[in-house]
């Protein structure tokens, strides 16, 4: 519940004495007319970046895995290795890019 409003007994809130009144839910923070276009700048490139890291992580890596299981007993890995390894691989690519972009970002 708001702290500048009481609620009465049917159930109705109402403005605290001494309270504008006024909504801040529908106040817009600048003076300036809404022209419809996003007010940020976007990702940037760390975000791309990000998303690129996340797209290879999450669906490049697993489809190569899983349309070429055999891939990894190709080089010689053995099958104990491969399910330790593989699924270390994506998930030390994003610690790192998540990392790197939120030291960029700041």
């Amino acid at each position: 519940m708001r702290s500048d409003s009481t609620e009465a007994d049917d159930g109705s809130v109402h403005p605290l004495a001494g309270s504008d009144g006024a909504d801040t839910l529908n106040e817009s923070p600048s003076d300036e007319p809404y022209t419809g276009k996003p007010s940020g700048e976007g990702f940037g490139r760390e975000g791309w970046i990000l998303v690129a890291g996340v797209v290879l992580c999450f669906l490049v890596i697993p489809g190569f895995i899983y349309l070429n299981p055999t891939a990894p007993a190709q080089i010689g890995w053995t099958f104990f290795a491969t399910f330790l390894v593989l699924p270390l691989i994506p998930a030390v690519l994003l610690g790192l890019l998540a990392v790197w972009s939120m030291q960029a970002a700041a």
